[in-house]
């Protein structure tokens, strides 16, 4: 697929690479399967960059927009699926 993540301008090169980081996550979920612990470790590491949830809801709109990925529906589902080792997109 062919979109633009959504990066900001004014973050490090580590913070840019920590939210990359965390929606390569997003899109394993959907194209194969991701490693529930795995994700959450990206999201911690993404919320250190995007501590706001406002900001967070924006940037999820994006990469929505852009890749149609939904991440708050993945994050929803391993915060709620906690016995699984490994989510699907099923």
């Amino acid at each position: 697929m062919e979109y633009q993540y959504p990066i900001d301008v004014d973050w490090t090169q580590e913070e840019m690479v920590d939210v990359i980081s965390f929606f390569n996550a997003i899109e394993s979920y959907y194209e194969s399967s991701v490693e529930r612990e795995t994700l959450i470790e990206r999201y911690r590491a993404f919320k250190k960059v995007v501590p706001g949830k406002a900001d967070e809801k924006n940037i999820f709109s994006e990469f929505k927009a852009s890749s149609g990925y939904d991440s708050y529906l993945v994050m929803k589902k391993a915060k709620n699926e906690t016995e699984q080792k490994t989510l699907h997109n099923r």
